[in-house]
């Protein structure tokens, strides 16, 4: 299959961005442009969503990294999920 080059400006923060994102996802730019280029042609529409599993996300892994602390720290605190529940609800309302 033949490759050609597509050149595409963007604002240099978004890229930097994307480049964020692509990283979280295991991919590159170019790979990011070709899924959209495939799934556009395919379904002759925009309308699809990749996302990232926000078990990676940034509050959620600091989070384990506290609990991992706590842990070799012998500072371990049992809670059920109900008081965790708690906390989530309250860290998004506190935004």
């Amino acid at each position: 299959m033949s490759m050609k080059l597509v050149n595409i400006r963007m604002d240099e923060d978004l890229k930097k961005e994307m480049e964020i994102v692509c990283n979280d996802l295991g991919i590159n730019i170019t790979t990011a442009f070709t899924i959209f280029a495939k799934k556009l042609t395919r379904e002759k529409r925009i309308s699809f969503s990749v996302s990232i599993d926000p078990f990676y996300s940034t509050e959620n892994i600091k989070a384990l990294q506290e609990s991992v602390s706590q842990v070799n720290d012998g500072k371990v605190i049992t809670k059920t999920l109900e008081e965790l529940e708690v906390i989530e609800y309250s860290r998004r309302i506190n935004k």
